[in-house]
Formats: structure tokens, C-alpha cells, sequence
């Protein structure tokens, strides 16, 4: 399929690495709540203002070793806020990371695209007022709590600097936000799986939308074969640039007018040209990239 920057035509990729990146960060997320819960699991029986006035250490360390938790290294009245903080943040990242997927599905269902679609449903009303229409209503819900994530750590990161060794700010943001964020994620991952198992991907089009730029996707791949003949980087970039500009504003052939470019033939042979336009070359690591994401590596 073709590769975008910019929602512009850039360079082949394959649906595989577009699907690996998902995956990869997936992963790191789960490493980051691991890590989140990890941090937020202590306690602390300290007393009033966490110096253990009217109790001691030993007997919290026992106490709280009974529920799994460890005692907080420097308590006050309450444990320190930027545990939960942390935990909240987790979530909101793990949730842009379902709505980076959810964009992209969302990107990839417009008309002009139709490269991916949601399922739909037997039945399923696409549009009250259009019948023709079926919209990634699943991907735009996961964008919108998305946004609710966000929301709750930030209201987490506001929770951390407590008035001294306390004030009751926050108890009144953690009633909602915690619970809440646990339980938007929650629904998140459910329908976040749903919409990528049911996902209908339109193979033929992907291999249309990559012939659409005539071959302009591999100028680079030209651009680099002339640097190799020993040309300055700006030149060959210029030489590639005037054909690439003129192939797509006047609906021309780039392969032939890169062909007819004397400066530019002086310094590649006919096949050296036509090696730059293999498809085959340029996704050769793609494999690679997609064993390297199923197998967590540099999570």
C-alpha cells in the first residue's frame, strides 16, 4: 500500500508494518501500566503527617504486607498523588494509541481511499437521511473517549501538589476520574479488538491508490542513484524534482521523462533507471520489521 506523510503520497510501505506499529505500541503500553501499577501499589499507616507520631514503621511495613502493597517511601497524610497521576497517564496513552488506530481506519474509510472499512452489520444503518452510506462510527467513538483519558490525567497531574501534607483537592476529582478512566478503558480495548477483528480491508484498492502517482513514490529511490554517480545532494534532488513536478501537474509520465532528461541520462543507464521503480526492493525489510514488532523487541 502506499505510505503518507502529510496525507500526501510518499513511498510504498505494506499493510503488515502499517498494522506491526499498532502492535508495537500496544506493547509498550501493557509495559507502561505494568510499570504504573507497579508504582501505585503502597500504602501507608504513617499517621497524621506521615512521621509514624502514634505508630511505628515495622507494624505498617507488616500490615500492609497482608494486602500486597509496600509501605510509601515518604508519606504525609496521604501517599503521594503523583502514583495515581502516573497510573491516569498510562491510561490516557494507551487510549491515544487506540485513537492513533482509530484515525487511521477513519483516514483509510474515506471515499477517496477506501483502502480499510469497518464491518457493517446486517441491517445496520450507515446514515439516518443517506442509505448509501456506511461511516466508521466505531473508529469516531474511540476518538471521543479518547479525549476523556486525556482529560482525567490531566486532572491528575493538577492532584500532585497538595496544600503541605494535605489538603482534600483531589479527593473529589479521584471519586470520578479513576474509576471512570478504568472503566473508558475498559470499553475502549473491547471495541478497539471488535472493530480491528472485523475489519475489512480492500486489497485491490490499496494496490490502486499505489499505482495513482505513476511512479513518483520511488523519486527518492532515483534521487539516491544519482548521488551514488557522485552528485551533489541538491543537484540530484533538482534534476529529479523537475520531472517528478511536470509528470504530476501536466499528467505525464515520470519513468519517460526521467528517461528524456539528458543531464540526468548522461549519469544513469536505462536499467540502472528502471532498477530505482522496483517495488520489491523497497519493501525487502518489511518482514523484518514486522518479526521485530511480534517479538516486542525495543518496547
Amino acid at each position: 500500500m502506499i505510505g503518507r506523510s502529510h496525507g500526501i503520497h510518499a513511498e510504498p510501505i505494506t499493510a503488515g508494518v502499517m498494522f506491526a506499529g499498532f502492535v508495537a505500541e500496544c506493547d509498550r503500553s501493557v509495559r507502561r501500566l505494568r510499570a504504573a501499577r507497579d508504582r501505585i501499589r503502597v500504602g501507608k499507616i504513617a499517621g497524621a503527617v506521615g512521621t509514624y507520631g502514634s505508630g511505628d514503621p515495622e507494624i505498617e511495613k507488616r500490615a500492609l504486607a497482608y494486602l500486597g502493597l509496600r509501605p510509601e517511601t515518604v508519606a504525609t497524610q496521604v501517599v503521594a498523588r503523583d502514583r495515581h497521576a502516573g497510573a491516569l497517564t498510562a491510561l490516557a496513552l494507551l487510549g491515544g494509541g487506540i485513537e492513533r488506530l482509530a484515525v487511521t481506519i477513519r483516514h483509510l474509510q474515506r471515499t477517496e481511499v477506501s483502502e480499510v472499512e469497518e464491518a457493517f452489520g446486517k441491517g445496520q444503518k450507515g446514515s439516518s437521511a443517506m442509505p448509501h452510506k456506511k461511516n466508521p462510527i466505531l473508529s469516531e467513538n474511540l476518538t471521543g473517549l479518547a479525549r476523556m483519558l486525556r482529560a482525567y490525567a490531566s486532572a491528575g497531574l493538577e492532584d500532585i501538589a497538595l496544600w503541605h501534607e494535605r489538603d482534600i483537592s483531589h479527593s473529589s476529582v479521584e471519586r470520578m476520574a479513576l474509576p471512570d478512566a478504568f472503566s473508558v478503558t475498559d470499553f475502549m480495548l473491547h471495541r478497539a479488538a471488535g472493530l480491528v477483528s472485523g475489519l475489512v480491508v480492500h486489497e485491490a484498492r490499496m494496490k490502486e491508490n499505489l499505482a495513482r502517482s505513476g511512479g513518483l513514490i520511488f523519486s527518492e529511490a532515483v534521487m539516491l542513484a544519482l548521488i551514488e554517480t557522485g552528485l551533489r545532494r541538491q543537484q540530484a534532488y533538482e534534476i529529479v524534482q523537475r520531472s517528478a513536478l511536470k509528470a504530476r501537474d501536466e499528467g505525464l509520465s515520470f519513468p519517460e521523462l526521467l528517461a528524456g532528461d539528458a543531464e540526468l541520462s548522461q549519469r544513469l543507464s536505462a536499467e540502472r533507471l528502471a532498477s530505482c521503480f522496483d517495488l520489491d526492493h523497497h519493501l525487502r525489510h518489511c518482514g523484518t520489521i514486522v518479526d521485530r514488532a511480534l517479538a516486542g523487541e525495543g518496547a
